[in-house]
């Protein structure tokens, strides 16, 4: 079964740009789809809680979602690799016309989900110990706590980050991919990338050696 997976945050948005994107994918690739899935409401709200939801129970081996991109399966990395691990466990596929995954059961996408993970688990200590480096600061200054409008965090997203976008790097995943994946500017990533010389031969050799050759070339 194929599957087209369409999801709107507001009424005012409407499902049929989606609609008409995954259709123009499907018809240059010789794809059918067999159901529609739409939905109007909140990427922040659970997949268990959506019609997504349902879908994830039903798929099966071989089966395929496509949808325009990571996003629309939720707002947070760690859900979407929630929902990523799910459908591999489940041998079933998932295509992204924007962001140009084609995320299944082989070697290429398992490296690609490690390193998600490995993002996932990034943001979520990056937040926690971000929430906790807050509090205690104003609570030693004696100032209210909340954060100012406008105000920006000492950290880098990308710290941490260096073994998930070499591993990205490796499996030919685009700045603009991984842009998107980490919510800031390409050029904030290749900034990284040169400062950190994530994109040399010798570290590349590593990361590829940790999965015993199986990361594509460069």
């Amino acid at each position: 079964m194929t599957y087209g997976y369409i999801r709107v945050s507001t009424d005012k948005q409407t499902v049929e740009n989606q609609r008409y994107e995954i259709s123009e994918f499907c018809s240059k690739c010789g794809i059918e789809i067999d159901a529609w899935i739409e939905e109007t409401i909140s990427g922040t709200v659970e997949a268990s809680r959506r019609k997504l939801g349902r879908l994830l129970k039903n798929v099966g081996k071989g089966d395929l979602i496509i949808c325009s991109e990571l996003s629309r399966l939720g707002r947070s990395l760690f859900m979407i690799m929630s929902i990523l691990n799910i459908l591999m466990e489940k041998g079933a596929k998932i295509w992204t016309i924007k962001d140009g995954y084609k995320l299944g059961d082989d070697i290429q996408s398992k490296v690609l989900a490690f390193a998600f993970g490995l993002s996932a688990e990034i943001e979520r200590n990056l937040i926690s110990q971000r929430t906790k480096e807050a509090l205690e600061r104003r609570k030693s200054e004696g100032l209210k706590l909340g954060r100012p409008r406008g105000s920006l965090g000492k950290k880098s997203k990308l710290d941490g980050a260096e073994l998930a976008v070499s591993v990205m790097l490796g499996a030919g995943t685009s700045l603009n991919q991984m842009s998107k994946l980490y919510g800031i500017h390409r050029n904030t990533i290749k900034l990284f990338i040169a400062k950190k010389n994530l994109d040399s031969a010798e570290n590349l050799s590593k990361v590829r050696q940790m999965f015993g050759g199986t990361i594509p070339p460069k």
